[in-house]
């Protein structure tokens, strides 16, 4: 309750009886509150003359990189004064851009140049002719991408010359980061912010006020990037049987006393680090000086430690390769990069690393500074949380593929996922942090359906759902739709799926084991032969969800949901291109795929 004074001056031009109201009200709230509703009242009742349009981040996310940032903008220009509204581009219809004045756009580029999944309607109602006008807009755009694909940052790009082109005035130029973004991130928010105060800024003791009278709380450990979990490795256990052409592992790192929390739906960062023989090939093949001294953005490192723990040295692009070869001047290599087909230059960037090059366009006075200076820092990956922690409250838990596979002459390995198979022992420890993904929840009503379609390391999302439903005592039915290559060695976490079943968790269980007969059999296949019963289940109101691969999986298994709801509901094939974008609005059909 608040210490303030509750009474009004005698003065007060409210009546006698109303005053008592309010003051009563008044006593039963805490300082926050208060603080709030003398803002609201504020900015509720300004004169048009007064009034400030508030800045509306919106953003388009695929692993929640995007929403995170946006989130630390709204922070960032909080403290400013600024008045901040956000928003999902899956929530905002491309009309209401009409009536906002200043925008801070924060974008990520997916796969080859798409927008994220959940920003694509709006992404293409904004490229369309009958997008509005937007001459009173100011705005700024950040774009999120990986330089190892060909178009980087492609959706942000693409935004930035729509509102442009729709009229709007780039307060900020567009800055567009790599997958290590934190430092590109905070110089555009700070200038950004900056650009955009003098439109914005509310006075200071409006803010001063409103934040000196918050109680205090005491400050929650926020994990990221820059500020890892330390999480000691627990349990690493091979999933696949005797003969499988697979090595799936089941890891679990213990989080006793961490404060990291998740969600189920949410993945785990994990930061790898680089296999020691692959780099001692690198320091061979290049003539470079193990203990020579590099600097990496002001820090200084030894060019062994930063092979290993900082710089990316397996992944090739053709802005790799072309800073490279601007001090190799390799002539064979200039010929691939000048090629207006650039089909030589892909093809030679699959399945080779930094190694390939350095052996096969020698740079013979390319020094060991030089060449730190091609790399970019070594990203983080991001897995599936395969694990409830209402069901496992001191342990997050991984369900990762092992890759490794042969090219060009040597065995290629998969940096995170041969990190945690072979170079990280049991009790040892490795950095962490949750990515959250509000994209891929739960239904919020317990007793809604649901339908999962996870082949291979796709079923983590499926398993953690299971386990909380199981522990939240959850009344929805629930169907599974898993496959792999066999049955006997590819059924992951197979006891466990049948405990739920005689549990009566798992109410459906169909499996697509592709290799077990003559014909290839997979998970859409056995979604078509149970094409009746899953309309059925859709029509009642279930949830769709759909993990792993994106190329071909999620692809095929989109393409035979269509197909059903056109076959079940007699519709055309528009009309069940609308049915299922129905579902997708009301957030009913919920992908996470890579």
């Amino acid at each position: 309750m608040s210490n303030m004074s509750h009474t009004f001056p005698k003065d007060s031009p409210i009546k006698p009886a109303l005053s008592k109201q309010l003051e009563s009200v008044i006593a039963k709230m805490d300082a926050s509150e208060i603080g709030w509703l003398r803002d609201y009242l504020n900015e509720s009742f300004a004169t048009e003359g007064q009034a400030i349009e508030p800045l509306l981040i919106l953003y388009g996310t695929e692993s929640g990189n995007a929403e995170s940032l946006a989130e630390q903008t709204v922070e960032k220009a909080e403290k400013l004064g600024i008045r901040t509204q956000i928003s999902n581009m899956a929530d905002l219809k491309v009309a209401a851009l009409e009536k906002v004045k200043h925008l801070l756009l924060i974008v990520s580029t997916w796969g080859e140049g798409d927008p994220p999944e959940t920003a694509t309607e709006f992404y293409e109602a904004v490229m369309r002719d009958s997008a509005p006008k937007l001459q009173d807009l100011n705005f700024s755009v950040l774009a999120l991408g990986d330089t190892s694909y060909e178009h980087f940052c492609k959706t942000g790009k693409d935004f930035d010359a729509r509102l442009e082109a729709l009229g709007g005035n780039r307060l900020h130029p567009r800055v567009d980061c790599d997958v290590d973004f934190d430092d590109d991130y905070s110089a555009w928010a700070d200038a950004t912010l900056k650009a955009f105060a003098p439109f914005m800024t509310r006075t200071v003791n409006a803010v001063s006020d409103r934040t000196s009278q918050k109680p205090s709380t005491k400050a929650e450990i926020k994990y990221s990037r820059k500020n890892p979990y330390l999480a000691q490795l627990s349990e690493r256990i091979h999933l696949n049987g005797t003969g499988s052409a697979k090595d799936t592992l089941h890891l679990e790192f213990d989080l006793t006393d961490s404060g990291l929390n998740y969600e189920v739906g949410d993945s785990l960062a994990v930061q790898p680090k680089n296999s020691e023989a692959l780099v001692e090939l690198l320091l061979e093949s290049g003539s470079f000086d193990p203990e020579s001294s590099v600097s990496i953005k002001g820090e200084s490192y030894q060019l062994k430690e930063a092979l290993i723990s900082e710089l990316d040295i397996t992944t090739l692009s053709i802005p790799f390769l072309t800073r490279y070869n601007a001090l190799a001047k390799n002539t064979e290599l200039t010929a691939l990069l000048d090629a207006e087909d650039k089909t030589s230059i892909q093809a030679y960037i699959q399945g080779r690393d930094s190694i390939d090059v350095l052996v096969d366009f020698p740079a013979p006075n390319l020094s060991e500074q030089d060449f730190v200076e091609l790399l970019r820092k070594l990203p983080p990956r991001l897995y599936s949380i395969a694990s409830s922690q209402k069901a496992h409250p001191n342990s997050v838990h991984l369900t990762v593929g092992v890759v490794r596979y042969p090219s060009q002459g040597r065995t290629r390995e998969g940096v995170c996922s041969t990190f945690l198979a072979d170079r990280i022992e049991i009790e040892s420890t490795a950095k962490v942090f949750v990515t959250p993904n509000k994209n891929f929840k739960l239904p919020e009503d317990s007793n809604a359906p649901i339908i999962m379609v996870g082949p291979g390391t796709g079923i983590a999302p499926f398993r953690a759902f299971i386990q909380e439903r199981k522990v939240s005592g959850a009344q929805g039915k629930n169907w599974l739709f898993f496959g792999d290559q066999h049955f006997l060695s590819d059924f992951l976490y197979q006891a466990e799926w049948q405990s739920y079943q005689k549990e009566g968790v798992l109410n459906k269980i169909d499996l697509a084991f592709s290799r077990d007969q003559k014909e290839k059999v997979y998970v859409q296949d056995k979604m078509k032969a149970n094409a009746e019963e899953l309309f059925k289940w859709l029509e009642a109101g279930a949830y769709f969800y759909v993990c792993g691969d994106a190329s071909r999986m999620a692809r095929d298994v989109d393409t035979a949901l269509h197909e059903i709801v056109s076959q079940q509901a007699g519709l055309s094939e528009d009309e069940a291109k609308d049915y299922i974008a129905q579902l997708k609005a009301e957030k009913r059909y919920l992908r996470d795929v890579y």
